[in-house]
Order: C-alpha cells, then structure tokens, then sequence
C-alpha cells in the first residue's frame, strides 16, 4: 500500500541534503525520518539514498525517484491551495530568518497585519545578523539587506525596497559642537557605527550631484543593533549612518535631524530569498507576496 507520507518525507531528506537538517526543518525526530525512507526502500526494493555517519548521497535511482515524489507532493500542495482559496482560509508554519534591524523596524507592522488577517498560520522568525544557509536550517524565506549584488546561487531572490542610508544626531549634538557643513568636518565629530568588527570603520558618502568621498572614523560606540545606535544619537552621543526608514518618527518629532542632507551614506537593498518555488507551502507563498507588495511602500526610499 502507497503512503504518501513516505514519499513528503523522502522529498525533505533529499532538499534538505540530509536526515538531521530534514528533522530539524520538519520539527521531528531522525529516526522518523529514517523508518519512512526505509520503508519506502523496502517497498521499491531500491536503495534511493546511501547514508553513513560521514556520507549522504542519492542515488540514480533516487534521483529519478525524487523527480516524480516531487511532482506528486506539489500536486497535493496545489489542490490543497486551491481548497484554501475557496475558504477563504490560510493555515501553515512559516519559518523567516532576518536581521535584527529589519525585525525590528522594517516588517514588524507587516507581520503583525498578515497574522492578523491569517490568524490560522504560525510564524517562527529567526532574528540574526548573521548568514544563514537556508536549505540546511529549513528556513522558508530570509530577508537580507545588501549594498551589492548577492552571489549567484540556487536561491530565488526577489527584490524588496531600495533603502538609502543616511547621518543623523541630535538638535542638541549638533548645537553643542556645531553642524557639519562638509564631509571633512565630520573627521572632527564624534561617531556611532553599526557592527562591531571591526571596531574602525568609514563613511562613504555620495552628493546629489554625484561627487564622492570617504571619511574615516573610530566610533565611541559600535553594536549590531540599531535601536541602540539611534537612541544613541537621539542622547547627543554622536553622529550614526543608519537606513532612513529608521529613523522617520524621531525626524517628525525633532529628537533626530539630518546631517549634510545632501550627502548619501549608502544605498542598499532588501532582498527576499527562497530555497526553490518548488515545494513552497501556501502560506509562504501568500506571505511572500504580501512582503513584495506592501515592503516598498512601507520602509522604500521616497521623497521627504
């Protein structure tokens, strides 16, 4: 008798490169897992994976195995989507990884919003500054920040938002050393910077009419979490390069202002990674395209 969990599981093992990054991704034991795969073998009289303790391998058969399992599994995904639709109704674990800065200040709105419209779908989101491998961690979709191209990999990418960077202190900093009027200046003001390593850092700045240059500087305060910088610089602790979304609400109330606003920090951008379009459950695909509709207008740069 076919069971079709034989087959989901052994489409797993063989995406996720693995029995122990598979349990991981699927919250379940290894030897589940395992006894799945082998009753498949079993049933098929083939070997579709040879596995040490040093080794993991599909074979040609497996190979050709998974290419069919994985066809059926997203013809089971399709037809449950579709039932969804019609109810109206989206359920499912999503697993997100992104940094702390976007966690905190670029999707936490957005999230909120689409749990709230989807009360039904479980979000477990990994906040770290750190690179992650998605497919071994079972990660559905990552959100990275980036000021060039990422590497060529297996990865989908979809583009996000535009963010530029820009400096920001406080009425009261700059009252009490004075206010830039060059880039140059800055070389005599105290600094803030995101990240910690290294401890020295520069600015690389860009004038609207297109000059450049770099500034250097040795930051009293370094850290890879940038509510602490801004709260920071609101203090009169210094000068912070940070994405202009961030700091929107103390430019309202005046806590924050721009420095040299003519001058550009950075430009960046937010980018959407997926393991593969294959396999996606439904609700990481509505919140993936929840996130490229409505990020933009939330944190993308725009005028004011």
């Amino acid at each position: 008798m076919i069971d079709l969990n034989d087959y989901f599981y052994f489409v797993h093992v063989v995406e996720k490169q693995g029995f122990s990054p598979a349990a991981r991704a699927l919250d379940m034991p290894k030897s589940r897992l395992s006894r799945h795969v082998t009753r498949l073998e079993e049933r098929l009289d083939t070997r579709l994976i040879q596995r040490t303790s040093r080794q993991f391998k599909v074979t040609e058969a497996g190979q050709v195995f998974y290419q069919h399992a994985r066809a059926l599994i997203e013809e089971m995904e399709e037809a449950e989507a579709a039932i969804q639709s019609r109810k109206e109704s989206l359920s499912g674990r999503v697993t997100m990884s992104c940094s702390v800065g976007v966690a905190q200040f670029a999707i936490k709105d957005l999230v909120f919003d689409f749990l709230e419209k989807h009360p039904k779908v479980e979000l477990v989101q990994q906040v770290t500054n750190q690179a992650i491998d998605l497919v071994s961690s079972g990660i559905d979709m990552a959100i990275r920040g980036h000021t060039e191209a990422l590497p060529d990999s297996a990865l989908i990418q979809r583009h996000l938002a535009n963010v530029s960077w820009h400096l920001f202190a406080s009425p009261e900093y700059l009252a009490r050393t004075g206010t830039p009027e060059s880039p140059y200046d800055l070389l005599k003001r105290q600094s803030l910077k995101v990240g910690w390593q290294p401890v020295t850092g520069h600015w690389s700045l860009e004038h609207t009419d297109g000059l450049k240059t770099t500034i250097p500087f040795s930051p009293q305060l370094c850290s890879d979490d940038m509510a602490t910088l801004k709260q920071a610089a609101a203090k009169g602790l210094g000068i912070v390069s940070l994405p202009s979304y961030i700091c929107r609400d103390e430019l309202k109330d005046g806590s924050l202002v721009r420095v040299l606003p003519d001058w550009i920090a950075g430009n960046a951008q937010l980018s959407l990674l997926m393991p593969s379009r294959r396999g996606q459950s439904p609700a990481v695909r509505v919140l993936a395209d929840y996130l490229l509709d409505n990020l933009k207008d939330r944190i993308g740069d725009r005028p004011g």
